[in-house]
């Protein structure tokens, strides 16, 4: 089992800058791949980012390139998302999840993670 807890979210004005982070414990964080999902109201659970479990490989989704980053501290079982340059609408609660140990990180579908925490919310105001 993986426990998660994401911190970080807030109400930030149109392009601002926040970093999420997600603790996580229980086993060995370092050979879980990670990612990022997001959720607005009415909406679908949304595909943000994801990282391999040694860092080394990162893949966003095309509506966050260039704006959010994903990386990780396994010293630390930490994984972030920093968010530059936000808008309206990335307002939504955000999740971090892992997957099964040594599963690649190239997954960006919900059902493709194992382990879920319980969201931060991020509201971006125009």
């Amino acid at each position: 089992q993986v426990q998660l807890v994401e911190s970080g979210g807030g109400l930030v004005q149109a392009g601002g800058s926040l970093r999420l982070s997600c603790a996580a414990s229980g086993r060995a964080f370092s050979s879980n791949a990670m990612g990022w999902f997001r959720q607005a109201p009415g909406k679908e659970r949304e595909f943000v980012a994801a990282i391999s479990w040694t860092g080394s490989s990162t893949y966003h989704a095309d509506s966050v390139k260039g704006r959010f980053t994903i990386s990780r501290d396994n010293a630390k079982n930490t994984v972030y998302l920093q968010m530059n340059s936000l808008k309206p609408e990335d307002t939504a609660v955000y999740y971090c999840a892992a997957r099964k140990a040594i599963y690649s990180h190239y997954a960006n579908r919900p059902i493709d993670y194992e382990y879920w925490g319980q969201g931060t919310q991020v509201t971006v105001s125009s």
